[in-house]
């Protein structure tokens, strides 16, 4: 599968330097002339596709670098022990690690942390669709009881009276005066500049990468649906992942499946949640897959705990319910599958071994230590 059509990648610039007046002007308490709060000069990747900023929270330089020392602050929980960054861990790709995360006094959430990762190109956030903008979507852990647990007027409070942040407000919009929308709409604008565009899958998109052959094996099984007449073999994943970002695929799908793992009996609301649409039952949100071998552990509820046992969920493991993706009920390597039979994928174990090694081109080494989505303090 060649994708040599994809232009080079432009590198994101400006925010390195923006971080390091950020970060000493922190440090001094001194009066000094304001620091000016310019545009900040985002360069997506090309191959990515187009992106729509909210025409009321651009993207600024000042904006960008209060967001982020927003992720990291722990006043943002009732107790002052929890920050988003405490459960988007830049080492994990923006996750922590657990089946299940942990909030204020231990207490669990019911589903994993999500990976914080090209979100300007996506338009539902959440396993469930719960929000469509970064700015709502940030209220939801602040004040859920089993996350950060605290009102937005508390947050607010704390930062008001914190003598860093008044400053940082009236750089970044232009007065003192701190609320909860300017909070989310700071918090919004950093987690739209964490892009991971440098993979070894990118650096084959822009022609500077040679796959090996079994990631190039992998690769062309990873994006081709199964068709045993045709003699095409393949793994069936593009079919929810978007070739570029391999977030979930917006274009003609829901980005929402239901992937086979528990039975009707079993299943969770899912999307259902949201929609009160009972078609909608079992299915969640198909994640980016960026840094896939790092995210650990898998699906919502964190049950599988490697690739390994991904890959044979779906070879092998799918279980029939009443909402099950038709995607996965047609796909079969096998020439002689009957639609009533046990799904099965039918990958040979050299091909779930190709199927890793792509999955582990997708590991951005440089975004893991890029210091603009570090943690300030």
């Amino acid at each position: 599968m060649q994708l040599d059509y994809y232009k080079q990648s432009i590198q994101l610039i400006g925010v390195g330097l923006a971080m390091t007046l950020f970060v000493v002007a922190c440090q001094d308490k001194t009066t000094g002339p304001e620091e000016p709060n310019k545009p900040f000069l985002l360069k997506a990747p090309y191959y990515f596709g187009d992106y729509t900023l909210p025409p009321d929270n651009p993207l600024t330089e000042g904006g960008v670098a209060l967001g982020r020392m927003l992720f990291y602050e722990k006043k943002l929980s009732v107790d002052n022990t929890i920050a988003c960054g405490s459960c988007h861990l830049q080492s994990k790709a923006f996750t922590d690690g657990k089946p299940f995360s942990e909030g204020v006094a231990s207490k669990r959430t019911d589903v994993s942390a999500m990976s914080i990762v090209n979100l300007l190109w996506e338009s539902q956030l959440t396993w469930t669709a719960k929000e469509q903008t970064l700015e709502k979507q940030a209220i939801i852990p602040m004040q859920h009881p089993n996350e950060m647990n605290q009102s937005i007027a508390e947050a607010v409070r704390k930062l008001q009276s914190d003598s860093r942040y008044p400053p940082l407000f009236k750089r970044a919009f232009g007065t003192d005066k701190i609320t909860g929308g300017l909070i989310t709409n700071a918090l919004a604008q950093f987690q739209r500049t964490v892009i991971s565009k440098d993979s070894k899958y990118d650096q084959f998109l822009r022609g500077e990468y040679t796959p090996t052959d079994s990631e190039m094996r992998g690769l062309r099984l990873f994006f081709s649906h199964p068709d045993p007449i045709a003699g095409t073999r393949g793994a069936n994943c593009g079919d929810c992942h978007l070739p570029v970002r391999l977030g979930g695929n917006t274009l003609g799908l829901s980005g929402f499946h239901n992937n086979g793992i528990d039975t009707d009996e079993k299943l969770r609301d899912g999307l259902m949640s949201t929609t009160a649409n009972p078609k909608d039952k079992g299915k969640f949100k198909a994640p980016s897959l960026r840094n896939i071998a790092l995210t650990a552990p898998y699906m919502h509820d964190g049950r599988f705990k490697t690739l390994e046992e991904v890959i044979n969920h779906y070879n092998s493991g799918i279980k029939r319910s009443a909402t099950l993706d038709p995607l996965i009920v047609a796909a079969s390597n096998d020439p002689r599958f009957n639609p009533t039979d046990p799904i099965k994928l039918g990958l040979t174990d050299s091909e779930k071994k190709d199927l890793l090694a792509f999955l582990d081109m997708l590991t951005d080494e440089a975004f893991l230590k890029n210091p603009d989505y570090s943690d300030p303090f």
